[in-house]
């Protein structure tokens, strides 16, 4: 997508989004507001690192309530009886923290507000890596919901990250000095990260490939090495 002069932002409060509303930022976008969608998760911790994100930026942080859609799909990451998988992000298990349409009904209302914000665009922080078990983090769908937002909406969509490793994405997010002390991975709702879910480790696995320090306090901070198989 070519350069705008405004935007609005999908901020989730993890290292991707935090990313891409610095690189918006760096392009000397006018970014008009963030935008956190609660849709029931269990992970709301994640909220709490939006808010801190956005401010730091002076942002304004609009929430999107989508906790009726979130109780209707099923999905370990908003069903709190059951077990998040450990392992890696990638693998089979994995599918069961995957929310049917769950990206293109939050880019559908998020496109609204973005419209009402008179934003050119609305950025989404997919990557590489998400669409191994999501197919609506796929270049094509990308494409797809670009031009239906720009037919519907008159707001285009951007996904800077859409060809990034997340590794990628942690080198850019360091050297644009966010604050990724401040994001938010984890699918468990505990104190800190629990070091053993799929976004736990891939969040580690990225830092250590990308040789950026990782400022994350986690529960077993050892577990991703064997399930990753990496040597120091």
């Amino acid at each position: 997508m070519t350069q705008v002069e405004s935007a609005v932002v999908l901020l989730s409060g993890g290292v991707d989004s935090t990313t891409a509303l610095a690189h918006t930022l760096a392009t000397g976008c006018e970014v008009k507001a963030a935008v956190f969608v609660d849709y029931g998760q269990r992970h709301l911790r994640e909220w709490k690192s939006a808010e801190d994100v956005t401010q730091l930026y002076k942002v304004p942080l609009l929430p999107l309530n989508l906790r009726a859609f979130g109780a209707s799909v099923a999905s370990v990451i908003t069903l709190s009886d059951y077990e998040v998988p450990p392992g890696r992000y990638a693998e089979h298990a994995m599918g069961a923290s995957v929310i049917p349409g769950r990206n293109a009904v939050m880019l559908s209302a998020a496109a609204g507000i973005a419209a009402s914000q008179g934003a050119q665009a609305l950025v989404i922080a997919v990557h590489a890596g998400d669409r191994t078990i999501s197919t609506d983090c796929q270049p094509r769908f990308i494409k797809a919901m670009s031009s239906a937002l720009g037919l519907g909406y008159g707001v285009g969509l951007s996904a800077p990250f859409v060809h990034s490793t997340k590794a990628d994405i942690v080198r850019r997010g360091n050297e644009l000095g966010a604050p990724l002390h401040l994001t938010w991975s984890c699918y468990e709702s505990g104190a800190v990260h629990c070091g053993r879910c799929g976004t736990c480790v891939e969040r580690q696995q990225a830092f250590h490939m990308a040789g950026v320090p990782d400022p994350t306090e986690y529960a077993d901070r050892d577990y991703w090495w064997s399930v990753c198989e990496v040597t120091a």
